[in-house]
């Protein structure tokens, strides 16, 4: 496979998070080979942004596969359900329709300290989405 190049959708709400899950990802794909020539990166404002931005990186079909960064945390509203179910299932949507792989970097957690553990160590979703980016990118160019 030639050397794959990846979209990556990041939100700025919550961007104390948002910034390490990119910055975990970014290093994942250069440690792993991927030149910076290689990635596109666009900031959107919230995560209800990212499959807009998604879809549109994806259409373009210049990325094997769209990697979607983004932290929506449980407040004392119902919100964050309604905006997490609708962004999940959009980019799962994108991801069949385009043909594009896009891997969902998107945590949900319930505290703020949740949020911080998942940009860190075992749990880093920055560094998951990367290496799920890579594999999906291989497994699109195998078929």
């Amino acid at each position: 496979m030639r050397n794959p190049r990846f979209g990556i959708v990041a939100s700025r709400f919550n961007e104390e998070i948002t910034d390490r899950l990119l910055a975990n990802c970014l290093k994942t794909l250069r440690a792993r080979g991927v030149g910076k020539a290689a990635v596109r990166v666009l900031r959107v404002p919230g995560a209800y942004e990212i499959p807009w931005a998604a879809q549109e990186l994806a259409r373009s079909r210049r990325f094997d596969a769209v990697i979607c960064l983004g932290a929506i945390l449980k407040g004392g509203t119902p919100q964050n359900d309604y905006i997490s179910d609708a962004v999940i299932h959009a980019v799962q949507r994108i991801a069949l329709e385009t043909r594009t792989p896009c891997i969902l970097g998107i945590i949900v957690p319930n505290t703020w300290k949740q949020a911080v553990e998942r940009t860190r160590g075992g749990m880093d979703r920055g560094r998951e989405s990367a290496l799920a980016a890579l594999e999906m990118a291989g497994l699109k160019g195998s078929l």
